[in-house]
């Protein structure tokens, strides 16, 4: 079977998938992508990168739009030169984000394409809107419809959609929900449990071990989408109800998904204006390698999660992998997953003061909060095991490549 894997930042939620379908010798696996510092035993990485930048006087509707063009076209040229070197896949599986798979039905139309269907953009309900500090407007809605444009394109052109959670399908258009099956990536909860005998060194040389009082806060970005400015605010009442607290801040400086700060500088600046805190107990510990955030989140007692109406971390689905209790925002894409005092605990995503309590909560008696972690970490191993994801996406991806 020949498969062609579309992501601009390989391997994207592809790792495992592509890697299982490259470990069959009877299969040939290619990945377009426009990075080059990154590969997959057993797949040819074909790189990409775009001629121009979108032209600055095209209409601000339209500008991300024709970012989306300018990624279609270059995929589509070396689809291209796929086909003349006599390599027609038997299926293109791809993520149409950033317009790269805009055109993979014009160069292949008789190749079936399963598209990555992550996120469906709505004026109402979801993202836009949801935070009094970024205020909507007509304009704004207009270029959020315009936004959508390639995901649209790419839905009426896939042949089947892949969601991870039910929430993030329902976010897409009700007339193509049906060709869109929910399978996640999948969790490795082999790998992912708890480990009594993990350990944390921090830059000052401290040592943070299991039943420490550490709290954890992770995401790809401190910014809004991710809740960041609530739980700074939430960290001197849980830092003044205990002293012996330590809280453990991962993740970078840059913007995922908002706008920075209108002042200037990061989010992680912003609020240590707004929020005086210990910095020696409140530690920022940036973007850390996969086995350095496992073992953060290894040595914690309690993790906070929150969320926009958005797509749901992976992070959020690690940490309950490994048995830890998760506050999470009550909101849609977490209530997909967390139930109140079952596995987990649910907060107002913008109530600094509950957040904080219910940290407290959590510090002050960890043994009558351990049934929610090890509940957490059984609903993932039912619902979202790598095992499972894996062995459902891949018989899909066989099916539609009519093998």
């Amino acid at each position: 079977m020949k498969i062609v894997f579309i992501h601009q930042n390989i391997p994207g939620q592809y790792k495992h998938l592509a890697a299982a379908l490259a470990a069959d010798p009877a299969n040939h696996v290619v990945f377009i992508t426009r990075r080059s510092d990154r590969d997959i035993p057993g797949v040819r990485c074909l790189t990409y990168g775009v001629r121009r930048p979108p032209q600055s006087q095209a209409h601000a509707y339209l500008r991300s739009t024709e970012g989306a063009v300018l990624h279609g076209q270059e995929v589509a040229r070396v689809l291209l030169t796929l086909k003349k070197e006599g390599f027609v896949p038997d299926i293109i599986v791809g993520h149409p984000g950033w317009g790269e798979t805009l055109f993979v039905k014009d160069v292949l139309p008789d190749t079936p394409y399963l598209n990555y269907c992550e996120f469906y953009y709505k004026p109402q309900g979801q993202d836009f809107g949801f935070d009094p500090l970024y205020p909507t407007s007509l304009d704004a809605q207009l270029t959020l419809r315009m936004r959508r444009a390639p995901l649209l394109l790419a839905l009426e052109a896939c042949d089947r959609g892949v969601a991870p959670t039910a929430w993030q399908r329902d976010s897409h258009p009700a007339e193509f929900r049906a060709k869109i099956d929910t399978i996640h990536d999948g969790i490795d909860t082999a790998a992912l449990r708890p480990d009594p005998a993990a350990s944390l060194t921090l830059p000052d040389g401290r040592v943070l071990v299991p039943g420490d009082a550490v709290v954890t806060y992770a995401a790809r970005n401190l910014e809004p989408y991710r809740g960041f400015p609530s739980f700074m605010r939430a960290t001197p009442r849980i830092l003044e109800a205990r002293p012996d607290a330590t809280i453990l801040i991962i993740g970078g400086d840059e913007a995922s998904y908002g706008a920075r700060p209108k002042e200037g500088g990061t989010w992680r600046e912003a609020m240590l204006r707004e929020v005086d805190v210990d910095l020696r107990r409140v530690v920022f510990l940036g973007h850390l390698p996969y086995d350095r955030f496992l073992a953060a989140i290894a040595v914690s007692r309690v993790h906070v999660y929150l969320t926009y109406p958005f797509v749901l971390s992976w992070s959020m689905l690690e940490v309950m992998a490994l048995g830890r209790v998760v506050i999470g925002s009550d909101t849609a894409p977490v209530r997909e997953v967390i139930r109140d005092g079952e596995n987990g605990l649910l907060v107002d995503f913008f109530a600094s003061e509950a957040i904080a309590d219910r940290v407290i909560d959590v510090l002050a008696d960890p043994a009558a909060f351990a049934p929610l972690g090890r509940a957490a970490r059984d609903t993932v191993i039912q619902h979202y095991d790598l095992a499972d994801c894996l062995a459902r996406h891949t018989r899909l991806t066989i099916e539609m490549a009519g093998r």
